[in-house]
């Protein structure tokens, strides 16, 4: 017998994301002394809630040329077979195959595409409510976060500081923002 888990608000149905007020950002390590910051502005992701919230799916695409770090120069570095090789791997995508509710906190456990090489991957996924909008559309917000280790994904490139150390973490932290719009309402 499976859970079944009881969410305030919570509508079954296909949710397509709202790509104005959402949001997917990294952070990484940068010259062993602080983190850089970026977001890609084009992405698109589609979630499908169960009955049971437990029995929900999500993909989601991202458009790496559309990375944004402030900073043009590392932008198109990052473009570059140096990291995410856009020309050849234009998207980075996720496909969930499964959520779990372990003490309260939900997880959704995926498959991570980037560069070419498919990683499972866990985000904690923090649901911000639900409800209509000023014209009537039904939303749902969340916050869902994981990390990474950049070289599991092809993302080797890194330089030696002469002060010790290594330019870039290994270690990427994801963090989304998520507004979605029940499609079939």
């Amino acid at each position: 017998m499976s859970e079944t888990v009881t969410i305030p608000g919570y509508r079954a149905g296909t949710w397509t994301i709202d790509p104005v007020h959402s949001e997917v950002g990294f952070s990484i390590r940068h010259l062993m002394i602080s983190k850089v910051k970026g977001v890609f502005e084009n992405f698109d992701a589609t979630f499908v809630t169960g009955e049971n919230p437990l029995d929900s799916r999500v993909t989601a695409k991202v458009d790496v040329t559309s990375v944004n770090t402030k900073e043009k120069n590392r932008d198109g570095h990052l473009r570059t077979g140096d990291f995410f090789d856009a020309e050849t791997h234009p998207t980075i995508d996720f496909v969930s195959t499964g959520v779990r509710n372990v003490d309260g906190e939900f997880l959704v456990d995926g498959d991570l595409t980037i560069k070419g090489v498919t990683q499972p991957v866990t985000f904690e996924f923090e649901f911000g409510g639900f409800g209509a909008d000023t014209s009537g559309a039904y939303r749902a917000g969340a916050t869902a976060k994981t990390e990474i280790e950049r070289e599991a994904f092809g993302l080797t490139y890194n330089a030696a500081l002469e002060s010790g150390g290594m330019l870039l973490g290994d270690k990427v932290t994801i963090t989304l923002e998520l507004q979605a719009i029940l499609a079939d309402q």
